[in-house]
Protein backbone atom coordinates (compact mmCIF):
# COMPACT_ATOMS: atom_id res chain seq x y z
CA UNK A 1 0.00 0.00 0.00
CA UNK A 2 1.04 3.30 -0.84
CA UNK A 3 1.15 6.13 0.93
CA UNK A 4 1.09 10.22 0.12
CA UNK A 5 0.72 13.52 1.60
CA UNK A 6 -3.48 12.75 1.94
CA UNK A 7 -3.18 9.05 3.74
CA UNK A 8 -2.98 5.59 2.34
CA UNK A 9 -3.68 4.76 -1.14
CA UNK A 10 -5.01 1.41 -2.38
CA UNK A 11 -4.10 0.39 -6.33
CA UNK A 12 -4.28 -2.68 -8.24
CA UNK A 13 -1.24 -4.61 -6.48
CA UNK A 14 -3.58 -4.62 -3.25
CA UNK A 15 -6.58 -5.21 -5.07
CA UNK A 16 -6.24 -7.47 -7.54
CA UNK A 17 -8.38 -5.79 -9.75
CA UNK A 18 -8.09 -1.99 -11.54
CA UNK A 19 -9.49 1.07 -10.33
CA UNK A 20 -13.04 2.20 -11.20
CA UNK A 21 -12.34 5.25 -13.84
CA UNK A 22 -14.28 7.65 -11.47
CA UNK A 23 -14.63 5.66 -7.66
CA UNK A 24 -14.13 2.56 -6.30
CA UNK A 25 -16.21 0.14 -4.15
CA UNK A 26 -13.76 -2.02 -2.14
CA UNK A 27 -16.02 -4.76 -0.16
CA UNK A 28 -13.83 -7.10 2.12
CA UNK A 29 -16.04 -10.70 2.97
CA UNK A 30 -15.76 -13.84 4.42
CA UNK A 31 -17.35 -16.88 2.67
CA UNK A 32 -19.85 -17.41 5.26
CA UNK A 33 -21.07 -13.88 5.76
CA UNK A 34 -24.77 -13.42 5.13
CA UNK A 35 -24.43 -9.62 5.22
CA UNK A 36 -21.54 -10.15 2.84
CA UNK A 37 -24.04 -11.74 0.08
CA UNK A 38 -26.60 -8.00 0.20
CA UNK A 39 -23.83 -5.97 0.64
CA UNK A 40 -22.14 -7.62 -3.01
CA UNK A 41 -26.11 -7.05 -4.41
CA UNK A 42 -26.29 -3.56 -3.57
CA UNK A 43 -22.80 -2.55 -4.37
CA UNK A 44 -23.24 -4.42 -8.35
CA UNK A 45 -26.62 -2.40 -8.35
CA UNK A 46 -24.93 0.91 -7.80
CA UNK A 47 -22.05 0.09 -10.23
CA UNK A 48 -24.72 -0.86 -13.07
CA UNK A 49 -26.10 2.93 -11.70
CA UNK A 50 -23.03 4.90 -11.89
CA UNK A 51 -20.94 5.58 -14.69
CA UNK A 52 -16.75 5.14 -14.14
CA UNK A 53 -17.50 2.98 -10.90
CA UNK A 54 -15.77 -0.63 -10.36
CA UNK A 55 -16.55 -3.23 -7.20
CA UNK A 56 -13.50 -5.01 -5.89
CA UNK A 57 -14.26 -7.44 -3.16
CA UNK A 58 -11.72 -9.23 -1.04
CA UNK A 59 -11.59 -12.29 0.82
CA UNK A 60 -10.52 -11.14 4.37
CA UNK A 61 -9.79 -15.01 5.75
CA UNK A 62 -6.56 -14.76 2.11
CA UNK A 63 -5.51 -11.42 2.22
CA UNK A 64 -5.25 -10.63 6.67
CA UNK A 65 -2.29 -8.59 5.90
CA UNK A 66 -4.18 -6.11 4.46
CA UNK A 67 -6.97 -6.46 6.77
CA UNK A 68 -4.55 -5.62 9.41
CA UNK A 69 -3.33 -2.79 7.65
CA UNK A 70 -6.18 -1.38 7.11
CA UNK A 71 -7.84 -2.41 10.42
CA UNK A 72 -10.59 -4.00 9.28
CA UNK A 73 -12.52 -5.72 11.87
CA UNK A 74 -15.84 -7.05 10.51
CA UNK A 75 -17.63 -8.13 7.75
CA UNK A 76 -18.75 -7.13 5.30
CA UNK A 77 -16.90 -3.25 5.56
CA UNK A 78 -16.62 -1.15 2.25
CA UNK A 79 -14.09 1.24 1.28
CA UNK A 80 -15.35 4.11 -1.04
CA UNK A 81 -12.05 5.04 -3.21
CA UNK A 82 -11.44 8.24 -5.32
CA UNK A 83 -9.96 7.65 -8.82
CA UNK A 84 -6.75 7.68 -7.50
CA UNK A 85 -7.24 5.18 -4.49
CA UNK A 86 -7.87 7.41 -1.79
CA UNK A 87 -10.01 5.92 1.11
CA UNK A 88 -12.94 8.78 1.31
CA UNK A 89 -15.56 7.15 3.37
CA UNK A 90 -15.56 3.40 5.24
CA UNK A 91 -18.62 1.65 6.50
CA UNK A 92 -19.04 -1.61 8.31
CA UNK A 93 -22.35 -3.69 8.28
CA UNK A 94 -25.15 -4.04 4.87
CA UNK A 95 -25.25 -0.52 3.39
CA UNK A 96 -28.64 0.87 1.84
CA UNK A 97 -27.80 1.61 -1.39
CA UNK A 98 -29.26 5.42 -1.34
CA UNK A 99 -25.59 5.57 1.16
CA UNK A 100 -23.65 3.89 -1.22
CA UNK A 101 -24.28 6.39 -3.99
CA UNK A 102 -24.32 9.23 -1.26
CA UNK A 103 -20.99 8.24 -0.19
CA UNK A 104 -19.93 8.00 -3.92
CA UNK A 105 -20.37 11.67 -3.78
CA UNK A 106 -17.62 12.04 -1.99
CA UNK A 107 -15.45 10.12 -4.45
CA UNK A 108 -16.69 11.48 -7.58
Amino acid sequence: MRTDENGPRLGEPELGAPLGERATLVQFSTAFCQPCRATRRVLAEVVAMVPGVAHVEIDAEARLALVRELGIARTPTVLVLDAAGRIVRRATGQPRTADVVAALGKAV
